[in-house]
């Protein structure tokens, strides 16, 4: 068994983890935190995925988002991976802050040489969950997910693709269309290569119109300062979102920037969003 802990620091009556393992689909060793609420001593619980956004690892949201307080009064478990494999060495992939290390986009990649383990979203979707159910007091039928930035990129498409096993989603500031701004656009070839019709499996605004979403309303928060708002676009997701006839509450807040400032300032709202659907 390769699951390593790294360390263990008690926080709001619960545990605050950091572990590590050797992933299959990434083909290095992983790391991920995990925040399990004083309730996961006597049941399971329901258990959040939060995803990150560029250049992060599991340490920004699990040090700077303030989450355990509201999380171990909802009883709700948050586990945090990275955002890329580490160690792989490919030729380039520390070149930029928007491809590579640090941004692997939660897609799977099947250009060369990125296929040999950037597939984030079989990790997360797949080989990460599987782990976190088999080894942790978490209820897996009762399984959200959220994200910042990249990360809510990847949190709408892995709930819009997998309605089955997420029952709840929410995103601060998400690319949207990946498929329609640079950031998206460069990964997207980068890891998928020139075919755009490959593309339209990891934009959320192309999910939506396919697939729609019969689970609980989308919650999304977006700065109106975000100095990176051409990039993130969040006028498509209403679009698509009201063509879809999907509920989607967007909430444009003012003065807010990019940061974890932003992100700390309303993720209770969001915990209480997926508590509300994970737990009644």
């Amino acid at each position: 068994m390769s699951l390593k802990k790294l360390s263990a620091n008690r926080c709001w009556g619960g545990t605050q983890f950091v572990y590590s393992h050797d992933a299959k689909e990434t083909a290095c060793t992983m790391r991920f935190s995990l925040f399990l609420p004083p309730q996961a001593a006597e049941r399971k619980v329901p258990v959040l995925y939060w995803l990150s956004g560029l250049t992060c690892t599991e340490e920004n949201f699990t040090v700077k988002a303030g989450a355990q307080r509201m999380a171990a009064e909802l009883g709700l478990a948050i586990v945090a991976p990275d955002t890329s494999p580490r160690g792989l060495n490919l030729p380039g992939e520390g070149d930029r802050y928007d491809f590579g290390l640090g941004a692997g986009f939660y897609v799977d990649a099947t250009e060369a040489p990125w296929s040999q383990g950037y597939r984030m979203y079989s990790y997360v979707t797949d080989e990460l969950r599987q782990l976190v159910n088999a080894e942790f007091p978490v209820d897996a039928a009762r399984t959200g997910i959220f994200g910042h930035s990249m990360g809510g990129h990847g949190a709408l498409l892995c709930a819009l693709r997998n309605p089955t096993v997420y029952r709840s989603v929410s995103a601060f500031a998400p690319i949207t269309s990946p498929t329609r701004c640079d950031w998206g656009r460069g990964a997207l070839k980068g890891y998928l290569g020139d075919d755009e019709n490959r593309w339209a499996d990891y934009d959320s605004t192309l999910l939506l119109l396919q697939h729609g979403w019969k689970g609980p309303q989308i919650l999304v928060d977006q700065g109106d300062q975000d100095v990176f708002l051409p990039q993130l676009q969040p006028q498509l997701l209403r679009e698509a979102a009201d063509q879809a006839g999907v509920a989607l509450e967007l909430r444009m807040q003012p003065g807010y920037d990019h940061s974890y400032f932003f992100v700390q300032s309303f993720i209770a709202d969001h915990l209480q969003h997926h508590a509300k659907a994970l737990i009644g």
